[in-house]
């Protein structure tokens, strides 16, 4: 195993398994001309992180490849890629950011967009932000917008996503 593995593993369990992390921005663009109704997506995803060996020189920092399955609300499939950083701290200090693609359906409606995360954890307690790209959705995605929560509870992942959608005219 190599140090770079460790670190990146380091901080990916703390967010993945630390218990339950909190989004920290609001769903976008929630009023525009006509205000628009938020909904709520929840389900259970499945993750497989993967150590991407990049042989880089500081162990503290990492580099790994994302695949997730949805399962409820959203039917989909993730593919994306995180980079992390531990600080060796005594109390799991670290943090993370990644870029994740979803494709599949989404109450229904199908397409693809994109998540941001930006991840922290000082001293134990967790500050996670998963946000969706603007303009990133497609298909019958077009004109998405929101945030995501993840929940883990019992070794299983739990997600709740408010979003809005924009209808095309």
């Amino acid at each position: 195993m190599t140090q770079h593995f460790r670190a990146g593993a380091i901080v990916v369990g703390i967010f993945l398994c630390g218990g339950y992390a909190s989004i920290s921005a609001a769903v976008g663009a929630a009023f525009q001309k006509d205000a628009m109704v938020t909904n709520h997506a929840s389900g259970t995803f499945d993750v497989k992180i993967t150590p991407q060996d990049d042989k880089g020189e500081d162990a503290s920092l990492g580099r790994m490849a994302i695949d997730k399955q949805f399962h409820g609300d959203l039917e989909a499939t993730s593919h994306g890629q995180m980079l992390t950083a531990g600080t060796g701290a005594k109390g799991s200090s670290g943090g993370y950011v990644a870029i994740e693609k979803v494709s599949g359906t989404l109450h229904g409606r199908s397409g693809t967009f994109v998540l941001q995360h930006s991840g922290t954890m000082t001293r134990g307690t967790p500050k996670l932000s998963l946000t969706v790209v603007p303009d990133s959705g497609t298909g019958q995605l077009v004109g998405l917008a929101g945030a995501m929560s993840i929940k883990i509870a019992d070794g299983k992942h739990f997600y709740q996503f408010d979003y809005t959608l924009a209808e095309a005219h």
